[in-house]
């Protein structure tokens, strides 16, 4: 009630826009700007043969989502619940409510008040501060200058600052008495983190500039509550899916440990049954500042056996894969990859959009030791909606000779073999570093790029050995370009975006793309494509064995050149093309 009698006397005595909004409210043309640009996609798969207790424990685990939701807002603007909490309640009041309604989807859409506009600019729609590279998992104002001086003078603080899953604060009094408070409630956080409490209370007498806490104990109500939420389903799954419910039993643990190990143990080597869910936070792309921090998500899963069983059959061969990729410390590779097919059922937090598929966990050292499990999200892969709107902006910059190689197959066979790619070539660099942090803030786009070219490095030995046709090897090879092609010009905080317009420039330099000026399209020479992707692939691997920042900066410097007279052309041809430019996901089981 306070909030909402608060928010009635600034409108009251803050000027409004002729919409009703006070001003930094985006206006409803501003907000039609995007949303006529954006479409809906509701994912609905048949839940109708579940058990009673699956269905008991498919609601646990969407609450779970719910939860891992608002942290991931949370951890993306600091002022972004406040923000939505208001935006709600001048619906409540029925203020502005059709211009409030657009401002809540462009919210859905953004999972944030931040949007990525059509030029591809990051502009805040509500009355928030604008965005910083930090987001949330460093303290405002922070600068990698500050940052890294503080490091190099304390470097036994290294380690925690830069964790995975921790956040950075300041020493200050208020920042420190509300963790202290976090232990205070959870004593059971205390037990599992000895020696916190001291650290806390001497980097607030100490007023150290900053300092780390996991989070699970920056978010520790809401981790708590996760906790008991996973146990409860996990009791439920213990009897038709053992496996599964270890799983479940263990990533609540991992929760409150801020230590995965468990839980990634049992989830990529359990052989789970119907259900399947990625728990936690793993992606670090949130993280612009240091590309270190992840973020909060959760998915949930139905497995499709039939398809499966299918796919399983022919990913015979990784460690052969691996031992012809154009670098010399090869690995030994686990080759029973546990990979599926599956419709989602929801997605939560950082994992909510029209992604395809997904490989985990990131850590090379769970990795060595349990593998890493491949979730591919079929209703997404196979949607024709998604496909034909990929089609409509493919033929217009290519050549028409090559109009029809682009195929569903062969979009979901190199999106497959990019994920198999995550998990092949240098886990570490030459020191034994991981990529995230040897190649800051660069680590994903060049972790993303070895990926792409990975899946299709390897198509052409899938051809030699029968496994793919021409027509098929032609697709994917169409697929590889299509991936690279951008339709406005990449921020240097985007690692999918950046690695793809880095691809592209090499395939031009390389001849593999040949661009004509007088019709404005593309020319691909398939007979050169396997010894440009090899070319490029023996760099990337050299960059990432070889862990040196400055050699990655120097990379990417060189291949992010962005032409008007050449790449604009092409991203003109592909936004007047699309019929839209964004993707709204919706699930029937929540919305």
């Amino acid at each position: 009630m306070k909030r909402i009698l608060g928010i009635i006397l600034i409108l009251l005595t803050t000027p409004v826009w002729t919409d009703g909004l006070p001003e930094g409210y985006w206006d409803e043309e501003s907000a039609d700007a995007i949303l006529d640009q954006t479409s809906d996609l509701t994912l609905s798969p048949d839940l109708s043969g579940l058990e009673p207790d699956e269905q008991q424990m498919v609601g646990l685990l969407l609450k779970v989502g719910g939860i891992f939701q608002q942290l991931h807002e949370r951890t993306v603007h600091v002022q972004n619940e406040e923000a939505l909490d208001t935006l709600k309640d001048l619906q409540k009041l029925g203020i502005a409510p059709q211009n409030t309604e657009k401002l809540l989807r462009l919210h859905r859409l953004f999972k944030g008040p931040i949007a990525t506009t059509l030029t591809n600019e990051r502009v805040s729609f509500l009355p928030v501060s604008p965005e910083v590279d930090g987001k949330n998992f460093y303290p405002a104002g922070t600068t990698r200058e500050e940052l890294d001086a503080y490091m190099q003078a304390h470097p036994e603080e290294r380690d925690a600052l830069m964790h995975v899953r921790s956040l950075v604060r300041r020493g200050d009094s208020n920042t420190v008495t509300l963790d202290l408070a976090a232990l205070d409630r959870h004593p059971v956080l205390e037990g599992l983190h000895p020696g916190l409490r001291d650290y806390i209370e001497d980097a607030g007498e100490q007023q150290r500039a900053f300092y780390a806490v996991p989070y699970a104990v920056a978010f520790a109500d809401e981790l708590v509550r996760s906790h008991q939420l996973l146990r409860r389903a996990a009791k439920l799954a213990s009897q038709t899916d053992p496996d599964f419910s270890v799983y479940l039993a263990n990533r609540a643990r991992d929760l409150l440990t801020n230590d995965y190990e468990s839980g990634d143990a049992s989830w990529v080597r359990g052989r789970f049954g119907r259900f399947n869910a990625q728990i936690g936070s793993y992606e670090t792309y949130d993280d612009t500042l240091y590309g270190v921090k992840s973020a909060f998500s959760f998915s949930l899963l139905k497995r499709d056996d039939e398809r499966t069983a299918t796919l399983r059959k022919s990913m015979a061969g990784i460690q052969a894969l691996e031992d012809r990729l154009p670098y010399d410390n090869h690995k030994k590779v686990q080759e029973d990859i546990p990979v599926g097919v599956y419709e989602i059922i929801a997605d939560f937090g950082q994992s909510r959009s029209a992604n395809t598929a997904t490989i985990l966990p990131n850590s090379s050292d769970h990795a060595r030791k349990y593998g890493r499990t491949i979730l591919l999200r079929y209703n997404i892969m196979t949607n024709e909606t998604l496909f034909d709107r990929q089609l409509e902006t493919w033929r217009p910059i290519v050549g028409e000779e090559f109009a029809d190689d682009l195929t569903p197959q062969g979009q979901f066979n190199r999106t497959l073999w990019h994920e198999v790619g995550h998990y092949l070539g240098p886990a570490q660099d030459r020191n034994g570093n991981e990529h995230q942090a040897s190649l800051s803030p660069y680590g994903s786009a060049f972790e993303e790029m070895k990926a792409d070219l990975v899946s299709l490095f390897s198509a052409k030995y899938f051809h030699l050995e029968g496994e793919y046709d021409d027509a098929t090897l032609r697709a994917i090879y169409a697929g590889g370009i299509k991936r690279v092609v951008q339709s406005v010009k990449p921020r240097s905080t985007q690692p999918y975006q950046t690695m793809q317009l880095m691809q592209w420039n090499y395939f031009i330099e390389n001849g593999l793309l040949i661009f004509n000026p007088e019709s404005g399209r593309f020319q691909i020479d398939y007979e050169n494509y396997h010894q440009v992707i090899d070319s490029l692939l023996t760099e990337i691997l050299a960059i990432q064995y070889g862990g040196d920042a400055a050699v990655a900066a120097t990379f990417v410097d060189k291949y992010t050149n962005w032409n008007e007279e050449l790449h604009g052309i092409s991203a003109r041809k592909i936004r007047d093309a699309a019929p839209a430019r964004y993707t709204s996901v919706h699930y029937a089981v929540i919305d």
